[in-house]
């Protein structure tokens, strides 16, 4: 479905991706882990189009459904089918949660499917339906979380993109965050999820990246991630018998890969 091949993204003077190549397969969580500016969020944005130099990414290519999406406009992405939830929800904290969520279907013409979807969204989310006519940014860091999906989802889109869902979340509202995204994927959403959760991203994703440096390290399936050595003691924190010279053999390779 999403294919991003040599890409690479700067910011003014600072190459922030070194030619980062990656599938999400159609029907698929795909998760990409990593630490705080691995590049994760700057992926994200170079597929959305939001990087603040419009000729970003400098290099290489994204398809979307066989389709070249690198040089077409947010609003074209997003028509095309690819919904996208920020880091730190970002929404409209002075409108209402039901102006919120109409605000997901702006690409839409369909009024009668439009009412449909918000009345979808009103059972799935029933706390958002208590608070629709409350200004959103009175809402928990959950409910914003659950108000940023179900905006995303008034879109129709089908590939969901979402930046540090957990992000601030109790591990019981992680918990609840994550079996909501696991809902929409069954529902025939493909997922590409950004996030530090390591241990919760390998649990609910079906395959695995990681970043480091603005590179992809290691890519595989959750199962083979979770028993492999550097991924216990450095992304995990499960001791291992991974010595300090050895985590530093590790970074170094990490480093030039």
């Amino acid at each position: 479905m999403l294919k991003i091949k040599n890409i690479e993204t700067w910011y003014d003077l600072i190459r922030a991706l070194h030619g980062i190549s990656l599938e999400v397969r159609e029907g698929d969580i795909v998760a990409l882990l990593g630490a705080n500016g691995a590049g994760k969020t700057t992926t994200l944005k170079s597929v959305m189009k939001l990087i603040e130099d419009k000729d970003q990414p400098e290099k290489g290519t994204i398809e979307f459904l066989g389709k070249r999406i690198d040089r077409l406009d947010t609003q074209d992405i997003v028509r095309m089918g690819i919904g996208y939830v920020p880091e730190g929800r970002e929404v409209f904290p002075e409108m209402t949660v039901m102006e919120n969520i109409e605000m997901g279907a702006f690409t839409r013409k369909d009024k009668k499917g439009i009412k449909k979807d918000i009345d979808t969204f009103m059972r799935r989310f029933p706390i958002l339906m208590e608070r629709k006519s409350q200004e959103a940014g009175y809402l928990s860091g959950g409910e914003q979380q659950m108000l940023a999906i179900a905006r995303a989802l008034m879109g129709r889109p089908k590939l969901l993109m979402l930046d540090e869902p957990s992000l601030g979340l109790s591990p019981v509202l992680t918990t609840e965050i994550f079996n909501i995204i696991k809902e929409i994927n069954k529902e025939g959403t493909t997922i590409l999820l950004v996030e530090q959760n390591v241990n919760m991203a390998l649990k609910y994703s079906h395959y695995a990246y990681l970043m480091e440096n603005g590179r992809i390290v290691r890519a595989d399936r959750p199962e083979v991630l979770r028993e492999d050595e550097d991924v216990k003691e450095f992304y995990l924190g499960i001791k291992t018998d991974v010595s300090v010279k050895g985590y530093q053999r590790y970074r170094r390779k990490v480093r030039f890969r």
